[in-house]
């Protein structure tokens, strides 16, 4: 494709690149130039791209798209915002995928790959529907099951995306769309049908330092789609649609919402309510317990009701919907009369939340493992102690994935929240060694939680991710081998 091709829609500031030149590839990392490929330098908050245009430059690419005047002597394009430029660039080199297939995006703290799942299982149900999903867990194109690294992709590696989902026959993408990829225009130019807002509560300070910045990245969603669907529960919702453009459809657990839940019931395998709008009365039930599940379910109707879909239909939809992995996932115990489940919560109103639901219905105890991530806001480890505290009948203090911090210092930071609390508690630092304890102690009836570490499969020390699957390591320690060589 010509540079002239790529740049369409680009505002360009000057230019002493030859715009008729053939591009073979787009770099926005300069180890991954290559001859005939144009590097976009971008600036970003461990490095600046605009130092590397020189190594881009020898590892063969032939122009740079730069902010700043290139100290290296090569051909460039400056332009006024190289993120967005990227974005763009991605999306003429790839036929612009996301126009031709109807795009969902779910932003919020907590809930966004529930949702997104539960979506596709509501829209599948549709005839002639295939579809694309981009999330925590997994990216999928219809089953096919694709690796993924962050929530968002960068944007030109999601118009890449994008495109795979497009070529294989998807009509619909259901993604969810960070508040990192937001700021950070890994979603700019992409058009949604419609945009989902869970919630709001305490993640991520360490990049946006207040809640308000965190909430009005949130809110470019609300600009860039034709239909929002927000939460009516929440009390950021206000500020968060303050300067939405579209048309605005709510959901709760209060009549005052276009779509609420009546008669809500709780059970240790399921949530029912009524699910009520000003045309429908429609009974619910979905196999996954927790109340939080209650608003996961309520936003995947009300969007499922912007896209036209009828109420009763979507119901029917969830009526036997698979559990979401690392989401309240039960790990098999046999044999043993207690309960071991895997969840993603590793943000104070996700630990809340969890330890809350799970309380409903333990028979026994419920024992919470946590630890709090590594170079991430430090500000929610004291309050996550103080929640595991108050919402647990023990509480197993460990590691999560420390990355560059000790982590017998942020366990530190954990502590002082569980001050002056009666509920026990011990601290393993090895989370493995913390897990066998939890097993070892539980008594009948108990329900141990092992929180934070969700679909993951890895630990991440200092820059390196080592293989830790929970399920595996619950397994392995019921096998017998497993107890003998630990003297058990």
């Amino acid at each position: 494709m010509k540079l002239k091709d790529l740049l369409r829609g680009v505002e360009i500031l000057s230019a002493t690149a030859d715009m008729e030149r053939e591009i073979s590839s787009v770099s926005y990392d300069s180890r991954t130039a290559r001859p005939g490929s144009l590097f976009v330098a971008m600036t970003g908050y461990a490095a600046d791209g605009h130092a590397f245009i020189g190594q881009a430059y020898q590892h063969g690419a032939c122009a740079a798209v730069c902010e700043r005047t290139p100290k290296d002597a090569v051909p460039y394009v400056q332009v006024r915002n190289s993120r967005r430029a990227l974005a763009v660039i991605g999306a003429n080199f790839y036929g612009h995928p996301a126009d031709s297939m109807t795009m969902i995006g779910v932003t919020g703290t907590n809930g966004k790959t529930t949702t997104t799942y539960l979506l596709k299982a509501i829209l599948e149900k549709e005839p002639g529907v295939k579809v694309g999903l981009i999330g925590t867990n997994q990216n999928l194109i219809g089953e096919q099951v694709l690796p993924t690294e962050r929530t968002t992709p960068e944007s030109f590696a999601l118009q890449g995306l994008f495109a795979r989902m497009r070529d294989a026959g998807c009509t619909h993408v259901v993604m969810e769309v960070s508040s990192h990829a937001l700021y950070l225009d890994r979603v700019y130019g992409v058009r949604y049908a419609v945009g989902i807002f869970t919630n709001l509560t305490q993640d991520h300070l360490d990049f946006h330092k207040t809640m308000e910045a965190y909430c009005d990245a949130k809110a470019i969603l609300f600009r860039n789609c034709d239909k929002g669907v927000c939460n009516a529960d929440d009390p950021w919702t206000e500020r968060l649609t303050r300067h939405s453009t579209c048309q605005l459809f709510t959901f709760g657990r209060t009549p005052d919402a276009d779509l609420w839940a009546d008669g809500i019931e709780l059970a240790a395998d399921h949530v029912a309510f009524t699910a009520v709008t000003s045309r429908a009365v429609v009974p619910v039930r979905v196999n996954i317990p927790g109340a939080f599940m209650v608003y996961n379910v309520l936003d995947a109707l009300a969007a499922a009701l912007a896209l036209g879909i009828p109420l009763k239909r979507s119901v029917k939809a969830l009526s036997n919907v698979p559990h979401v992995k690392g989401r309240v996932e039960v790990v098999p115990t046999p044999g043993k009369p207690y309960t071991v489940l895997i969840d993603y919560a590793h943000t104070p109103d996700g630990l809340e939340n969890v330890l809350r639901s799970v309380k409903g219905f333990a028979k026994g105890r419920t024992i919470a493992l946590f630890g709090c991530g590594g170079d991430r806001d430090k500000s929610k480890r004291p309050k996550m102690g103080a929640i595991a505290a108050a919402n647990a009948d023990f509480v197993v203090v460990t590691t999560d994935n420390p990355r560059t911090e000790s982590p017998s210092a942020i366990i530190r930071d954990i502590l002082p929240g569980m001050a002056g609390a009666t509920t026990p508690y011990v601290v393993i630092e090895d989370r493995v060694r913390a897990i066998r304890y939890c097993m070892d102690h539980a008594q009948p009836g108990d329900v141990i939680v092992l929180c934070g570490k969700g679909h993951e499969t890895y630990q991440e020390i200092g820059q390196v991710k080592y293989p830790m699957d929970e399920r595996k390591i619950v397994a392995g320690y019921l096998s017998p081998a497993a107890r003998y060589a630990a003297g058990k």
